[in-house]
């Protein structure tokens, strides 16, 4: 445990009750207390530990982002928009079953199937939504399995919990895919390994996912069952052409409606999140945005990853080309004005500079320049 610790009372008083709460999962199961029900975070009984893993590994409570650096990329923490990158470019599948079932370019489902088929990892933690269309953590142990996790739910899944349920013992080689706030969760899970469940050892393989917003399950959801038979809901979708909407692909068709009918949906606690293109990843994908329709933009940021860019283009499976530099430049600025939203955001709550809630450790020169400071 870090010396800053704290027990699930202090979780709850600090982020659940702040509006903080990401829906990321890690808290759950390591503690017989804490649940999730319909979208929410639930305490069942009062717990007494002091210092608690719910506590230490949630991504809103203090996080020494100079020490995540250090775990995952063994360097101080990158000032750059981005963070730690060795290439970008952007990319998509050439096999036409992930084509049709993935979002947008299909190159997680496509590096994550490679992954297995290649021994590099055992199992996916990953995101599945079910009959009703909840999304929920889930552990994708083949080809087949991915596929039926292939596309986006734009609803937190609490998805780490699927992670926590692998047992003790396992030698499983494991891989996540996620946002950045479940990443940076897992990251501080490998730094403070979790007594009871399985060693963050096993984990070989990380990919995120860029990320705007995240719905709230437990207002989203009332309303989508209300405006659409989700029964026969297969996909959903944010194009960017010809304007932005939220497209909910059925049996019998697809049902536009204005991206501004969802936003009161959005969660909360995403406004205080600043990082966009999940920097604490081997491989970081998105969209590549209207002018690419049917590509992902890829960040490739540790040499695991680069290894499994470079295996999978050479088996053929995926398509790549160089990221148009107006693109990267405008993946930087829209990377950067996230991050100083999300701190103006932080510095409205708390009303002082000094104080940026979770995000600690900054490089000075990164906090001068999002916090504007002369």
């Amino acid at each position: 445990m870090s010396k800053n610790c704290k027990g699930v009372k202090e979780l709850f008083e600090e982020v659940i009750y702040q509006g903080f709460c990401t829906g990321c999962g890690a808290c759950i199961t390591g503690c017989p207390y804490i649940v999730t029900h319909e979208g929410r975070i639930i305490l069942l009984d009062k717990c007494t530990v002091v210092e608690a893993e719910c506590y230490e590994h949630c991504p809103r409570t203090y996080t020494d982002m100079n020490a995540l650096s250090h775990e995952i990329f063994g360097v101080p923490f990158s000032d750059q928009e981005v963070g730690v990158t060795l290439d970008i470019y952007m990319a998509r599948t050439k096999e036409r079953e992930i084509g049709e079932k993935g979002q947008d370019g299909g190159t997680v489902t496509t590096l994550l199937a490679l992954a297995l088929q290649e021994g590099m990892i055992d199992l996916v933690v990953c995101t599945k939504m079910d009959e009703d269309k909840v999304p929920r953590g889930y552990l994708a142990r083949s080809r087949e399995e991915l596929l039926q996790c292939a596309g986006t739910c734009y609803e937190a899944s609490f998805a780490l919990e699927s992670y926590r349920s692998i047992p003790r013992h396992s030698t499983e080689k494991v891989g996540v895919v996620g946002l950045g706030c479940q990443l940076e969760a897992l990251t501080k899970i490998r730094q403070y390994p979790p007594e009871k469940n399985v060693s963050p050892d096993n984990i070989k393989l990380t990919l995120g996912l860029f990320c705007g917003w995240a719905l709230s399950p437990h207002v989203f959801h009332p309303y989508l069952r209300e405006n659409y038979d989700v029964s026969r809901v297969v996909k959903f979708d944010i194009p960017h052409t010809p304007g932005y909407s939220f497209d909910v692909h059925t049996k019998s068709g697809i049902k536009s409606v204005p991206l501004d009918e969802i936003r009161p949906y959005i969660n909360p606690a995403c406004q205080y999140c600043w990082d966009m293109t999940a920097e604490f990843s081997d491989v970081s994908l998105g969209s590549a945005g209207s002018a690419f329709p049917g590509w992902n933009t890829v960040v490739t940021r540790t040499k695991v990853g680069a290894d499994l860019m470079e295996l999978v283009k050479r088996k053929g499976l995926l398509e790549t080309q160089a990221l148009p530099d107006g693109r990267l430049a405008h993946l930087k600025s829209v990377a950067l004005k996230r991050k100083k939203e999300a701190l103006k955001s932080i510095v409205g709550k708390t009303g002082n500079k000094n104080d940026l809630l979770y995000v600690g450790n900054l490089p000075q020169r990164m906090a001068d320049r999002l916090l504007e400071i002369p």
